[in-house]
């Protein structure tokens, strides 16, 4: 195998490999290719198995968006138990069980301690390290996996499989064809295109004879096309309240942004609303059906709808603007007019792009991988993270999904023989 020489990357250190040719394949103990929570947490699991680790990743650092998620508070898990947590994944629940009570959340947080990072819960269950960023705790990881002799060559690009086994990569140094005894392709998803996740693999898998489902966002926003009236109001946040589409419900907060409505309250219900179903919003979640009659029948009717809402319903600027976009005209009834609060449809033309969606929906079919999560059509290749079809909402769950099947893939790797 090639020296390695180490370079400075956006202050965290990573790999290179020299200019160095071979004229066949270079041989290889253990591949991983992609370099993000999933890649380097198989990375990890086949160093610690003893096997020779090259991680191969296409942006000029490693964990780009990691890096980018953590920059508002890196969300690493949820203090949850095993059931709850595993219930957020859908349809694909039974097939990660296995990998989730592998890596539970309370074994994420002894993990991020273990690098040196305290953390902390916070009201919303929802566990954090105490530094509220991902580069403190990346420098550290990848410091760890240096030590246990993992290699990381930046900018290669994979770019399909080759005869016999070989993978091809272009390179800076030009194309390289490799030979792997093991190989986890942990390559992301196909949003955050600028941060490496662009879902070119795709196309390669194909043609590889691997099923791949299509690509859809997830935990995305929505597209509303908001009058004039609204603008007043735009960047403003709804708050406490319950979005509900087609029996399934959110509680949280969302956004009244330019081009619509954004915000962890709605991203639970991207499955539902990705298939066009009525959404709508419960604007007095704490106040039951007859109270709140009471109340608008109560509320004087002098006043102008505006300060009946305020007064009586107890909605802010923002809750009251969008009542007055989507409602009108409202209900002389205090008992129809408090239906329509507890039930305001929110009208909407779509999800927001596929690039712009926090994640994504789709990929390699559980049809085409085993318990192991290996490839049937080549059993000495597994894959990791995003590339597997699964969502999951915010809240840690995505990178929860993206560390336990990156340990489960780089420990049935390291079974493979050398």
């Amino acid at each position: 195998m090639p020296q390695e020489t180490g370079t400075q990357t956006n202050g965290i250190n990573s790999n290179v490999t020299e200019s160095s040719h071979t004229t066949g394949p270079e041989p290889l103990d253990a591949l991983v290719v992609g370099g993000g929570p999933a890649g380097l947490m198989a990375a990890e699991a086949l160093a610690a198995a003893g096997r020779r680790v090259v991680v191969a990743d296409h942006k000029p650092s490693v964990a780009r968006k990691f890096l980018m998620a953590g920059k508002s508070g890196l969300n690493l898990t949820s203090a949850v138990s095993v059931e709850e947590c595993i219930g957020t994944y859908g349809d694909a629940a039974d097939r990660l069980r296995p990998m989730i009570e592998a890596l539970p959340p309370e074994a994420i947080t002894a993990w991020a301690r273990g690098l040196g990072e305290a953390v902390f819960t916070g009201s919303s269950g929802r566990v954090f390290p105490q530094a509220m960023k991902a580069s403190p705790l990346l420098r550290v990881w990848l410091a760890r996996l240096d030590a246990g002799g993992v290699a990381i060559r930046t900018r290669w690009r994979w770019t399909g499989w080759g005869a016999g086994g070989a993978l091809d990569f272009a390179t800076p140094d030009g194309p390289r064809r490799v030979r792997p005894a093991a190989t986890v392709f942990a390559l992301g998803g196909a949003s955050w295109r600028r941060l490496g996740s662009d879902g070119s693999w795709r196309s390669v898998f194909e043609a590889g004879g691997v099923p791949v489902t299509s690509f859809a966002p997830a935990n995305a926003g929505l597209e509303v096309a908001w009058s004039d009236h609204m603008t007043a109001h735009l960047g403003a946040p709804l708050k406490n309240v319950v979005f509900r589409a087609n029996g399934s419900e959110s509680r949280g907060e969302a956004v009244l942004s330019r081009r619509g409505l954004e915000g962890g309250g709605l991203y639970p219900l991207t499955p539902e609303l990705r298939r066009g179903a009525a959404l709508s919003v419960d604007l007095c979640p704490d106040i039951g059906p007859d109270i709140l009659r009471a109340r608008l029948w109560r509320a004087s009717t002098k006043d102008s709808a505006s300060n009946r809402l305020r007064k009586a319903a107890r909605l802010d600027p923002a809750a009251i603007a969008l009542v007055m976009e989507t409602g009108r005209p409202l209900p002389r009834d205090p008992a129809a007019l408090a239906d329509l609060l507890k039930a305001l449809p929110l009208p909407y033309a779509g999800l927001r792009p596929l690039d712009e969606a926090i994640s994504t929906a789709g990929g390699v079919s559980w049809d085409a991988v085993d318990d192991r999560l290996a490839l049937f059509s080549r059993p000495d290749t597994f894959v990791a993270g995003e590339m597997l079809d699964w969502e999951a909402p915010t809240g840690g769950y995505l990178l929860t999904a993206c560390l336990a099947t990156g340990l489960w893939a780089g420990r049935a790797a390291a079974q493979t023989d050398a």
